[in-house]
């Protein structure tokens, strides 16, 4: 019998990097309209101003480069990097912050180790850590969350009043609010219990108020992402299951001392970083097995340094971390070679 075959290549549809980002940013939309929504116009002040900092950027690097501008900025590398950043700050954050940190994230995070494809570190990561460990005080000073007490809903002149230099500090101030985890950590030094401390009105039904409803809405474009098959779904299940599963271990020894998993899963960057930054296709594991170790990694070391560190939140140090071992984790996780010799 006669069958009848196509001519190679078999590829179904064409699918290039620009494209990829680009899934990427339409993924991010339902967060980022959470984020906009409870914490105001800053969430979109930030975003655009990463955006222009980020073209701005890749381009004066690419031209000193001697690399072409139009196949490198349409790859939309740049916007997500800025994007990821900037979902990552403070909608108050000033104008300064957002232009350094995305400026350092594509200058030297990015394009000083050979540009996208080489780059041993997620560069929106970097630049976070680095504003992070500079300027903690401007990385801490989050809107108290829409909805919450009497919180004062900011139009967009006053936003960008405070955003670019026309507020002082004190304003600033009187607008924000600890988050959810930097009330957990400093509340459980004071001596008090979680229950004690989940009567406070920062909290919601799962985790924070407004934070647990951007992270439902990073979940769902996660997730649409992992459907269309733009993420692998081993990390973000590697990241939340080892993350839940660390966290049942403490909750279960001292319920009083410690959140339980659910809450951590839903708080913070958990779910963001999960779906969104330790899906980086050039930092992470590429092995099948690796990916669901290296995502187990990065869940343990979050809870790590939320519990036992000197930050609330950890995403973007675990994601380093592990970035540095992904080399290795591939090396010993390579998938069996069948037809070889013994096997």
């Amino acid at each position: 019998m006669r069958f009848k075959t196509a001519t190679s290549p078999h590829i179904l549809r064409e699918t290039g990097v620009g494209q990829v980002m680009r899934r990427v940013l339409y993924a991010m939309a339902p967060g980022i309209a959470a984020l906009a929504w409870f914490f105001g116009w800053g969430v979109l002040v930030n975003l655009t101003l990463a955006t222009v900092v980020a073209l701005v950027a890749e381009t004066l690097m690419l031209a000193a480069r001697g690399k072409p501008l139009a196949l490198h900025l349409g790859d939309c590398s740049a916007v997500v990097t800025a994007w990821l950043l900037a979902a990552a700050l403070p909608s108050l954050a000033p104008w300064w912050l957002t232009a350094l940190g995305v400026a350092f994230a594509i200058v030297v995070a990015k394009h000083l180790y050979g540009g996208l494809g080489y780059n041993p570190f997620n560069p929106a990561m970097v630049g976070y850590v680095v504003l992070l460990i500079s300027f903690p005080r401007e990385m801490s000073t989050w809107p108290i969350p829409h909805g919450v007490g009497q919180a004062h809903v900011l139009g967009l002149p006053e936003t960008l009043e405070i955003v670019f230099g026309g507020a002082g500090r004190l304003v600033v101030d009187g607008l924000t609010g600890a988050t959810p985890l930097d009330v957990l950590r400093t509340q459980l030094g004071l001596g008090l219990t979680v229950t004690e401390i989940r009567n406070s009105p920062v909290f919601g039904i799962v985790s924070g108020s407004g934070w647990e409803w951007a992270a439902l809405g990073f979940l769902a474009g996660g997730l649409w992402l992992v459907y269309i098959r733009a993420a692998d779904w081993r990390i973000p299940a590697g990241m939340l299951g080892g993350l839940a599963a660390i966290a049942t271990v403490f909750y279960l020894v001292d319920p009083q001392r410690y959140a339980p998993p659910w809450f951590h899963v839903w708080s913070g960057a958990a779910i963001f970083g999960a779906f969104f930054i330790a899906t980086d296709p050039v930092t992470a594991s590429t092995t099948p097995r690796g990916r669901l170790i290296y995502g187990a990694g990065i869940g343990v070391l979050v809870y790590v340094i939320r519990a036992f560190g000197g930050y609330p939140d950890g995403v973007a140090f675990a994601v380093l971390l592990m970035n540095i071992a992904a080399p290795t984790i591939d090396l010993y996780t390579q998938p069996r070679v069948f037809g070889a010799r013994g096997r």
